[in-house]
This record gives structure tokens, C-alpha cells and sequence, in this order.
């Protein structure tokens, strides 16, 4: 079964404690915290300061996802305020294998996040140095947009590739547009791990929302 993440970026961002509180009661195995410069993407979202706030209200794994240029220069403060796991862009950096090795120097997980207009190609050298790989379904930046189905390739072409490597342990997590339609096609290509905002937050029942992500199931 796959797990599922919750995008706390659609969340009621007057009440994110509460918000984090109550995912873990509906089976998230943990939340997607999603921070934009206004640089890299044209919106602004949190700082270490919302981290620190949402790693006191629960003990789920909290993952950071910098949408920022000099991802680098920002790693420690998020780690500090509480991140499990450190993702950065590809197109945000030259240093891309210093700023995996620095995340799991400072005893986090290192995450790599490719946009979809990125070639496939770029995916296979850094397999083996990071412990997850994030496939942008939508171009980031703004929640609600739709699903981009020409990324189900790419999802299959990564699993594929990973299990020829025999890096079973790798995540290949998918961000965008997941639905319980979406996620249905996105398991099948081998995606592990499925972040969801809207569809989660704004379902009638968050928890028969979240099953269908995992199962394609609402109970």
C-alpha cells in the first residue's frame, strides 16, 4: 500500500496545529510542508518558524519541500525547526549532489524534485544518492491545478529503473493533481508515496478520502 501525505498548504491556515493533529487520526503517515520563495515559483508560503510550530503539535513524519533558489543556504534552519526529510528542486541549484550530501550530513532524509518539462534523462545519476525522488504532476507553484497525464510515463520509467538498480528502498513520490482517479493511475506506475491538498481538505470526509488514495477503496 502506498503511503499518503497530506499537502498542509490546503489546510485551514489559521488553525495548523489543530490541522496536524488531527491527520495522523485519519492514517497519514505523514505531512508535506511546501515552502515557496516567490522566486523560484511566484508564491509565498511558510518559513522554519511554521515548521517548528507543526513538528510541536505531532510526532508524524514531517517532510520540507523547497520551491527556492540556494536551497543549500536554508537546509539546517529547516532541519533544525523539525524536518524529517529535505527535498529541493533540480532546476533550483548547480550544487545538487552537495546539497544531498548536506541534508543527510545533517541526519535528515534527502529528497530530489524534478518539474515535468525536465527530461527523464537527468533522473538516473542521482538514484543512488538521495532517499527519495519527487515527480512534479502539475508545475509547481499553485495548488488545484490539474493533473499532467503525460508524467504517468515518467513515474513508470522511474520505478523501472530503480528496480533494475535494485533500489527498492528509493520513494518515488508524486505531487499534483492527486485525486482518487490519479492516484489509481499513479500506483500502477509505482509511485510509493502521494501527496494530496484540495482533494484531501476539501472531501466531505477527509478519512473516506484518504482510503481512496491508499486503495482506490473509500473504506
Amino acid at each position: 500500500m502506498v503511503q499518503v501525505f497530506p499537502s498542509i498548504l490546503a489546510a485551514d491556515g489559521g488553525n495548523l496545529e489543530n490541522e496536524a493533529k488531527r491527520l495522523k487520526e485519519i492514517g497519514a503517515e505523514g505531512i508535506h510542508i511546501d515552502i515557496m520563495d516567490g522566486h523560484f515559483v511566484p508564491n509565498l508560503t511558510f518559513g522554519p518558524h511554521i515548521v517548528a510550530a507543526i513538528n510541536r503539535s505531532t510526532d508524524l513524519f514531517l517532510e520540507v519541500h523547497l520551491m527556492m533558489y540556494n536551497p543549500f543556504d536554508y537546509v539546517e534552519r529547516f532541519i533544525e525547526a523539525g524536518a524529517d526529510r529535505v527535498i529541493f528542486h533540480f532546476e533550483a541549484t548547480e550544487h545538487v549532489e552537495d546539497t544531498l550530501k548536506y541534508i543527510r550530513n545533517c541526519n535528515a532524509q534527502a529528497g530530489l524534485a524534478f518539474n515535468p518539462d525536465t527530461t527523464f534523462e537527468m533522473i538516473p545519476k542521482f538514484l543512488d544518492k538521495c532517499d527519495l525522488i519527487l515527480l512534479m504532476t502539475v508545475n509547481p507553484g499553485f495548488g488545484g491545478q490539474a493533473f499532467l497525464p503525460e508524467m504517468v510515463e515518467k513515474i513508470r520509467m522511474t520505478h523501472d529503473l530503480c528496480q533494475k538498480r535494485n533500489l527498492a528502498k528509493l520513494e518515488i513520490e508524486v505531487d499534483g493533481g492527486i485525486n482518487d482517479k490519479t492516484a489509481a493511475l499513479c500506483r500502477e506506475a509505482g509511485a510509493t508515496l502521494l501527496v494530496s491538498g484540495n482533494y484531501l481538505f476539501k472531501a466531505p470526509d477527509i478519512n473516506v478520502a484518504i482510503q481512496s488514495l491508499k486503495t482506490g477503496k473509500s473504506s
